[in-house]
């Protein structure tokens, strides 16, 4: 079961928010005003427009037909720096289903296997010139053009499926068609925006949601079920983590964007009277979120504060959906003498998480990575998030009082910006009187053998209940069978690299470990043709920096991670120390062997050591769907710049039909030819 989405926020907080005056409250009020947070509204049924529809029918059982308005919306956002709430205008996802209060984050979207979903996705934003075929590749551009991605979910690529190929430009409406097979595994996925050009400046602004597939088959005797079974009857929280970077601008100048007001640290901020916007690439670069002071938002507030009862078990279904940050998630107890501050400057938070939120914080349970259960929930006190990630947890508090959420520090190279960040606070949790928990770890066990002997067929339970009792063993419930090395067809090979030897920097990918064969995005050029029932093992690799690695359709399965000293870090308890260097244990590998994802973090101690290499063998099956698809670093801003291939999955004695016939695929900038790369 679901957190009631109808928890009451504070009268004072709603008289903040009130978007229609467009006024900030007064800074006593918000300094004091508690941001209670909830689940994000589930995006409701709309109407198939007319031009679509052949016949006014209603949808089926089974169908399901949404609304998205992409249009700029006023509101405001809470600025922990000074205390108030800064004026926004920014391109957002809108509708009967968007929360009034809080727009900067999407409805959620839920579905079960079997289903299909269309989404009319309506484009009303200014028209923009820059959307038109005039020879924009990569760069920023088309800011007003979009499209949709379903991250995560396996299902059709092409025509008006999953297909990021395509530019949604402002005036038109497209009904985008998601038939989710039956046996697609339910799970925690999230949906954004990603037209090539303008993907991080709108998702920036806080166009991605929630997608949630729910599963009701338990597992048999010669088939693995969803762990909904089990977990059915838990409290359930989802958290979408964005960072929404806005900025406040001088006015323009001969028609050329301001620059940002900003401090001599770089701090952005921002006059009485001001409305802040995303309208520049130059708010996305190495160092420019943590150094603009802005708070990354959950469910889109600003150090909100959830509530729970001691003893609880819940379900957290984590997602980020955010840019470019790390986020290492501890929840720690915040000490009875700790005073929250009327004003929380990034300096001033990192203050207070030392002085009351410092110890190691308790332990959750991660049961699954990208919406995939794994086969051992992971006990730990910190999740490492690159952008793009999911994780779902079992979260219990063992005490009464509050906790804070932390953004903990990580090791440079572990990070998007290589910069070993400091702490900093998420939000809070405040936890009434309940039953009290000694121990963490039999406490969770306890709690889902009983949901098991409650739940689960009787054919399967003595197994279930058995895996439950050693170490928390989920293999009844993991959705896709291990490949092994004999299954493997093919090989594929990738680089992520960063060319800073020309004055215009290109972000780029190789088909080799060799970065001199790495070429920037084209859309006109096929980089990769792969086979329909094929089963390739990849190696990947960066050799400038670390990035996130994701590729649509079908997921993969990690087989080692390999250190520069030649340490296979993914194994559970590996100590990852980037090769061997003291004081540095970097948390997110270890554990990650035999996981399945869609996306992860191909970790670089390139350009500053050359020798710091790391080399991730994953594998993956190619199965049900042909068509052209994407692969790209989940840095967004990256993506934008280059970072990015087409992929194709085609039959295995044919083509795609239109690349065969030589006619141009939907592309992006309607190229007139389609060249394929060796």
């Amino acid at each position: 079961m679901a957190v009631s989405p109808k928890i009451p926020i504070a009268r004072l907080l709603l008289a903040g928010l009130t978007l229609a005056a467009f006024g900030a409250a007064p800074a006593s009020a918000q300094q004091t005003a508690e941001r209670l947070v909830s689940n994000p509204r589930l995006l409701g049924q709309g109407t198939a427009p007319q031009s679509l529809s052949v016949r006014s029918l209603a949808p089926l059982p089974h169908e399901r037909v949404l609304d998205l308005n992409i249009e700029y919306t006023n509101g405001q956002i809470y600025n922990p720096t000074t205390g108030l709430y800064d004026q926004v205008r920014l391109r957002s996802y809108n509708g009967t289903d968007v929360d009034p209060n809080i727009p900067y984050v999407s409805p959620t979207i839920e579905a079960v296997p079997g289903d299909t979903i269309r989404v009319n996705l309506h484009n009303k934003l200014p028209a923009d010139p820059t959307c038109a075929s005039d020879g924009h590749v990569d760069g920023p551009h088309c800011f007003n053009g979009t499209n949709l991605h379903t991250h995560g979910l396996w299902v059709n690529p092409a025509g008006n499926g999953d297909n990021v190929l395509l530019s949604i430009n402002p005036g038109v409406t497209f009904q985008y068609e998601y038939n989710i097979p039956g046996d697609h595994p339910a799970g925690t996925f999230w949906y954004h925006t990603h037209r090539h050009g303008s993907t991080a400046l709108q998702v920036s602004s806080g166009m991605a949601g929630a997608l949630i597939i729910r599963g009701d088959r338990p597992p048999t005797a010669t088939t693995t079920g969803d762990l909904d079974t089990l977990l059915k009857d838990l409290p359930e929280r989802v958290l979408v983590f964005q960072q929404i970077q806005y900025a406040c601008r001088y006015p323009r100048a001969d028609g050329v964007l301001g620059p940002i007001k900003q401090t001599a640290e770089n701090a952005y901020i921002c006059d009485p009277g001001d409305v802040g916007g995303i309208e520049g690439y130059d708010q996305f670069g190495p160092d420019t979120w943590p150094k603009s002071g802005r708070y990354t938002s959950i469910n889109g507030v600003v150090l909100p504060t959830f509530k729970t009862t001691q003893g609880q078990v819940e379900r957290w279904r984590m997602i980020h959906a955010g840019v470019r940050d790390t986020i290492s998630l501890r929840i720690v107890k915040m000490k009875p003498s700790a005073k929250l501050a009327a004003t929380f400057s990034p300096a001033e938070a990192q203050a207070f998480i030392q002085d009351s939120c410092s110890d190691a914080g308790i332990s959750y349970f991660r049961v699954a990575a990208d919406g995939l259960t794994l086969a051992q929930a992971q006990g730990s006190n910190i999740s490492v998030f690159q952008p793009g990630y999911r994780w779902d947890a079992l979260t219990v508090f063992p005490e009464e009082g509050q906790y804070c959420l932390i953004d903990a520090s990580s090791p440079a190279a572990g990070s998007v910006n290589g910069d070993a960040p400091n702490p900093s606070l998420l939000g809070f949790v405040d936890v009434g009187p309940g039953t009290a928990v000694s121990d963490i770890s039999a406490y969770v066990r306890d709690a889902l053998v009983a949901a098991a002997d409650e739940t689960m067929p009787d054919d399967v339970k003595p197994a279930v209940v058995a895996d439950l009792r050693d170490g928390l063993k989920l293999s009844k419930f993991v959705p896709h069978p291990d490949i092994a090395a004999s299954e493997v067809t093919g090989h594929q090979e990738l680089t992520f690299f960063i060319d800073t030897s020309t004055a215009d920097t290109k972000f780029e990918v190789s088909n080799t470990l060799n970065e001199a064969d790495a070429h920037p995005y084209d859309p006109s050029r096929l980089d990769r043709q792969l086979s329909l029932g094929g089963v390739d093992e990849w190696t990947l690799q960066s050799h400038f920096v670390s990035h996130p690695f994701h590729i649509h359709v079908n997921p993969f399965q990690v087989v080692s991670i390999i250190d520069p000293a030649g340490n296979d870090v993914s194994l559970p308890g590996a100590l990852d120390n980037d090769g061997g260097l003291p004081g540095v244990a970097d948390p997110q590998y270890p554990g990650l062997k035999g996981v399945w994802k869609d996306t992860l973090w191909i970790k670089s101690l390139l350009p500053g050591d050359p020798t710091g290499l790391y080399t991730i063998t994953i594998r993956t099956r190619y199965q049900r769907y042909i068509g052209e698809f994407v692969l790209h670093c989940h840095i967004l801003d990256h993506e934008d710049g280059g970072m990015m291939q087409n992929v194709a999955i085609v039959l295995p004695d044919g083509d795609v039909s239109a690349h065969a016939a030589g006619a141009p695929p939907l592309q992006l900038q309607q190229m007139n030819t389609h060249t394929h790369k060796p």
